[in-house]
């Protein structure tokens, strides 16, 4: 199978030449699609620059619409049967985890691939489904049917995933890789820690995706071929535990 490597930026002049470069240089064969949301800095040069030593292909949105409605974008001009999602700020990227993350999906051994730091820490308080929130390997034909829903949805698309996938029985592999990092984030072995204002907006933020979240996953489950009641009861249950976890968070950030 063939895989379309997915990277959509928005501000990330300081990253993403890097990143692009990787992407290019690593995987020869692979078609590779740069979704700019609308960004404001000096990306646009930047792939400029790099358009005279690699090809790519070059989706510029005019205003910026968030990651999920750019993640939608590059999924509908894909070509190819496997899509790799990418994130601009990386930095690091080594041929050996494009091999961690396609080799799963190329093997029939899992549906969707998640792949983070091996250093990536979390803070489950401000969101549970922060282990969802890595570099991704798909099949573009498992996203087809949720592209409407991908550009709709404001935040939280990496629960949105996570949770429909575990809903229909998809086979996911999450995948640590080593080496590569976060330009945004801190690299430590303790829990990221943000401002408990940030931490309760985060979670404010999640809860009021959540009856919009839980009515695209029964919409799309009941429009798929797989579609049992118990797999509705499975999607209830995953979301009744994260709202429970974001619920809890939001107290314990009151008391503090």
């Amino acid at each position: 199978m063939k895989t379309s490597i997915i990277v959509c930026t928005y501000n990330e002049e300081q990253t993403i030449f890097n990143v692009l470069a990787s992407c290019c240089k690593h995987n020869p064969d692979a078609e590779v699609i740069v979704v700019d949301d609308g960004s404001t800095d000096g990306t646009e040069n930047v792939l400029k620059t790099l358009a005279t030593h690699f090809h790519f292909e070059y989706l510029k949105l005019p205003e910026n619409h968030g990651k999920s409605y750019a993640m939608a974008c590059g999924v509908e001009y894909a070509s190819n049967e496997i899509v790799l999602f990418i994130n601009a700020n990386m930095v690091h990227l080594r041929k050996e985890h494009f091999t961690a993350m396609l080799a799963p999906i190329q093997n029939q051994q899992a549906d969707m691939v998640i792949g983070n730091p091996a250093s990536f820490t979390i803070n489950y308080a401000a969101n549970p489904y922060e282990t969802a929130m890595g570099e991704k390997a798909m099949l573009r034909a498992d996203l087809l049917p949720i592209l409407k829903d991908m550009k709709e949805i404001l935040f939280g698309v990496e629960a949105f995933f996570s949770i429909y996938y575990q809903a229909l029985g998809k086979r996911i592999s999450f995948q640590a890789l080593n080496g590569l990092q976060r330009a945004d984030r801190i690299s430590s072995c303790q829990k990221i820690m943000v401002p408990h204002e940030d931490e309760k907006k985060i979670a404010n933020a999640l809860i009021s995706n959540f009856d919009l979240m839980m009515k695209r996953v029964q919409n799309n489950i009941q429009n798929t071929q797989n579609y049992t009641q118990s797999t509705i009861s499975s999607v209830q249950l995953q979301l009744n535990k994260y709202m429970k976890h974001l619920r809890e968070s939001i107290t314990s950030i009151e008391a503090v």
